[in-house]
């Protein structure tokens, strides 16, 4: 038995089906989000772009990057990252919007 072998844990990998499905499901939230520049839906724009957003971002980490098999700790990386930054945009959003004149 090699060292790879005793280190690395195999998992199923998902099938080409599995991968079609995500890359559908991400298309119809895609066109969701560029559906929403031509139907006004007033101030839920910004919370529904960034719900989208960060749905994306974790269908994309969890299955094309394969989050879903690998260490909890890179999950948190991910996690920490998008988390991070919806705070920066939230602040920098809420700076502009309500802390200048105009």
């Amino acid at each position: 038995m090699s060292t790879s072998e005793t280190t690395t844990e195999d998992h199923e990998h998902p099938s080409d089906q599995k991968y079609m499905q995500i890359a559908l499901l991400l298309a119809v939230i895609t066109a969701a989000e560029v559906a929403t520049y031509f139907v006004h839906i007033g101030a839920a724009l910004i919370p529904t772009l960034m719900v989208m957003m960060v749905v994306k971002f974790f269908i994309v980490a969890a299955w094309f990057m394969h989050l879903r098999f690998d260490s909890k700790m890179f999950t948190r990386f991910f996690v920490t990252g998008i988390v991070l930054a919806v705070s920066v945009y939230f602040i920098f959003l809420t700076i502009f919007e309500f802390w200048t004149k105009g």
